[in-house]
C-alpha cells in the first residue's frame, strides 16, 4: 500500500481501562482499523495526563496502573480516515478524537 504525501492523522485519546464489548477500547480501535484495511495503527501509552474531569493519571511506582492515557494514531488517506471515523465516534464514549493533515515523508516495508 502506498500513502499519498498529503494524508491525515487520526488520533484518539482514551483511558487504559476503557472497554468496547469487553475488549480494551484501544485494542478494538486497532482491530477495526486493520479490518478496514487502513495503512497502520500505533498505540502509545502515556505516563502522565489528565482529561475532561481534570483527574491526574500517572504511572508512579506505587501506583502501577491508574487508568493511564492511551493514544491510538492512524495515518491514511483522508477518505479512508473519513470512512472509519463514524464507527470510532460510536466506540469512544469518553475521550478525544482529532484529525489533522500530515505530510508523509516515507512509508516503507522490507519488500519481502
Amino acid at each position: 500500500m502506498e500513502l499519498p504525501q498529503e494524508s491525515e492523522l487520526l488520533r484518539i485519546f482514551v483511558g487504559e481501562s476503557d472497554k468496547h464489548k469487553g475488549v480494551p477500547l484501544y485494542q478494538a480501535i486497532v482491530e477495526l482499523a486493520r479490518a478496514s484495511g487502513l495503512a497502520g495503527a500505533t498505540v502509545v501509552r502515556g505516563t502522565l495526563g489528565f482529561g475532561v474531569h481534570s483527574r491526574i493519571h500517572t504511572a508512579k511506582v506505587l501506583r502501577l496502573s491508574e487508568d493511564l492515557p492511551m493514544i491510538v494514531e492512524i495515518v491514511d488517506r483522508p477518505e479512508r480516515i473519513a470512512g472509519i471515523l463514524p464507527e470510532i465516534d460510536k466506540m469512544v464514549t469518553e475521550g478525544l478524537i482529532t484529525v489533522e493533515k500530515v505530510r508523509v515523508a516515507a512509508y516503507r516495508h522490507g519488500g519481502r
